[in-house]
């Protein structure tokens, strides 16, 4: 409570001191980032989000794009004024009911003051309304909102939240996630959850809600034309997928591939336990780039990537990343491993599943594929650099990795371990160091030297370094003491190499 001010010449220094909460002494902004070393203004610090409820209306040909979000939050310290991540014009920002000032600086930073200060540990209500559009809006030569003929995507990484909803950007604070969006009869609207429609005259709401922990890049929204397909799992798992009618040549293929994803989720749950989420589906949109994106129960695919067929591999790839990058998160950028390693596995796996090469012959067949002298082993995809965060290096070395692991602790506890990974730190987020104690944990081995030497050490391992490399019998084709060139190659290498791109680094 504030002490009640006597105002006088004399005591007024003192009054003045009397009437500040004891807390504001301490408070301060929060700061601009959350010190992520690849991107340090990457999301803000002094507050924690709990949920997000994003309300839209778009008209898809104008691009105009209007919108209500309310934050919840908790402070994490005495708060003067916080930051959150949005590029797009504000109208009106309000901070548990009253109005606040606000200011934008940097790329993306929208610093709002409320009229109190907050105290630590207080919840915070921030309602942001704003309208743009979103396609012209770029920053730093960048922007996350994809034209369509028909509409608009948000689909990318490690960045796509700030065009269209204000956030913490950053894969530390999940939330829960409420998305409604207007738009115009005719016009279908994609996004993470489960899923129910209303209409009125002339327009038509989406409302979707996400109500597992997500990071806010792997919230994803896509307005336009779509042939929108809902069903069940056997397990009964609902499974949404969407089509934009424009999609050409690609349109069999992504069918093809895009509606296995029940099919698929079942056969992953098998290998790394219980699926996270409450929906499962992909999307594929008429956009010209050729990436896909994990988004959390709703796949964005680029139709590129079913320009030369059918293609199981990446959805298996996306799929598995439910587990490895949107139920278990990195805990800092550098920690890409954990995700890109993993799900280039998952296709591993999924190539012997189909008789068309084992992990090891794959493994095998990479390491011979790069010279020692190529730059591909430059590349340390335990900690790659913010420029190579999605180098093709985290995916086949990291694949490589996981099967040096399972070389080392045998089938029963490599795979244990996978399981027990996704469960111990289901909708958390966690290191590359966190991995290698939880494997060490499981197979009560020491694997510092496996770690290092896979995911930290510039070059290419010995061959046969844990089970990596080995010459192949003469038999099978290799020359006595030849380790490069001359292995048989697996029918699903060059599937997996139309994968290389299947992720795009944005910033």
């Amino acid at each position: 409570m504030r002490k009640r001010l006597i105002v006088s010449a004399a005591a007024g220094a003192l009054a003045l001191l009397l009437s500040v909460p004891a807390s504001a002494a301490q408070a301060g902004p929060g700061a601009a980032g959350v010190g992520d070393p690849y991107y340090p203004f990457a999301g803000n610090g002094g507050y924690d989000v709990s949920h997000y409820d994003i309300r839209l209306k778009y008209q898809p040909a104008t691009d105009e794009l209007e919108g209500t979000t309310t934050v919840l939050a908790t402070a994490t310290q005495d708060l003067t004024r916080f930051n959150l991540d949005f590029v797009l014009q504000v109208k009106e920002v309000l901070v548990n009911g009253r109005a606040a000032s606000f200011a934008t600086s940097r790329e993306q930073e929208l610093e709002i003051t409320p009229a109190r200060t907050i105290a630590k540990g207080s919840p915070i209500t921030v309602v942001v309304r704003y309208a743009d559009k979103p396609g012209q809006v770029q920053r730093g030569g960048y922007s996350a909102w994809r034209r369509t003929p028909d509409g608009g995507v948000a689909a990318q990484e490690p960045e796509s939240a700030a065009w269209w909803y204000p956030s913490n950007d950053h894969p530390t604070d999940k939330a829960t996630f409420d998305v409604s969006v207007l738009v115009p009869n005719g016009t279908e609207v994609i996004s993470n959850g489960t899923r129910t429609t209303s209409q009125r005259p002339g327009w038509t709401r989406y409302n979707y809600r996400q109500t597992k922990p997500q990071a806010t890049y792997l919230a994803t929204l896509a307005i336009g034309k779509f042939d929108v397909r809902q069903d069940t799992t056997p397990g009964g798992l609902p499974v949404i997928t969407a089509y934009s009618p424009d999609l050409g040549v690609n349109a069999g293929a992504a069918r093809a591939s895009v509606e296995r994803t029940g099919e698929l989720t079942d056969w992953l749950s098998t290998v790394f336990g219980a699926y996270p989420f409450d929906t499962v589906g992909g999307y594929v949109p008429n956009v010209p780039t050729s990436y896909a994106l994990e988004t959390q129960g709703q796949i964005f695919y680029s139709p590129a990537q079913f320009a030369r067929g059918s293609n199981t591999s990446v959805v298996v790839h996306e799929l598995a990343h439910q587990w490895y990058g949107d139920s278990v998160s990195v805990q800092r950028w550098s920690d890409i491993w954990l995700n890109e390693g993993f799900a280039r596995y998952a296709q591993w796996l999924w190539s012997e599943h189909e008789n068309e090469g084992t992990p090891q012959e794959l493994a095998d067949f990479f390491y011979d594929y790069y010279p020692a002298t190529d730059a591909f082993w430059s590349v340390k995809p335990g900690d790659p650099g913010a420029d190579q965060q999605f180098a093709g290096a985290v995916y086949d070395r990291g694949a490589i990795t996981l099967q040096a692991l399972r070389n080392t602790v045998g089938d029963a506890t490599f795979f244990k371990i996978l399981k027990g990974w996704a469960a111990e730190h289901k909708f958390g987020n966690a290191t590359v160091q966190q991995f290698q104690a939880y494997a060490e944990q499981i197979s009560g081995r020491p694997l510092g030297t496996l770690f290092t030497t896979w995911l930290f050490t510039v070059g290419r391992p010995a061959a046969g370094s844990d089970g990596i490399g080995v010459p192949a019998p003469a038999a099978a084709g290799l020359a006595p003491g030849a380790t490069t060139g001359t292995r048989p190659e697996p029918k699903s290498w060059k599937k997996i190499q139309q994968t290389n791109n299947v992720h795009e680094h944005t910033r």
